[in-house]
């Protein structure tokens, strides 16, 4: 078991957030710009897209593309927004908690 694909699926939902706070983003430009961070599958991104625009994190419109057919923007809205800063507030707490219990047990392995 790849313990990383867990890490990954619990932090790609904020990652995401981020992102899409700093300015609207089409899918694909999101899975390049989470990619540049985290290795994430384009299939993985879709199905978080679509649970966020469904619980009312995120809406879409579509803006029109040069390089093809209209693109499906996404953008955070206010509940989003309020979600996002309760995610990194979780995370930053997880993160600090787990990095305590690494340091304090360092040099104190049970023989």
């Amino acid at each position: 078991m790849n313990v990383h694909i867990q890490f990954k699926k619990g932090v790609l939902e904020l990652c995401v957030l981020v992102l899409i706070s700093r300015q609207d983003r089409y899918g694909y430009e999101l899975v390049q710009a989470v990619s540049k961070h985290v290795e994430v599958a384009e299939g993985a991104l879709y199905p978080l897209l679509r649970r966020l625009v469904t619980e009312g994190y995120c809406t879409t419109y579509l803006q029109e593309s040069s390089e093809g057919p209209p693109r499906k923007y996404y953008h955070l809205t206010p509940t989003g927004r309020e979600y996002m800063q309760v995610l990194h507030m979780e995370w930053n707490h997880f993160v600090h908690n787990v990095t305590n219990l690494l340091e304090e047990g360092h040099g104190h392995e049970e023989a």
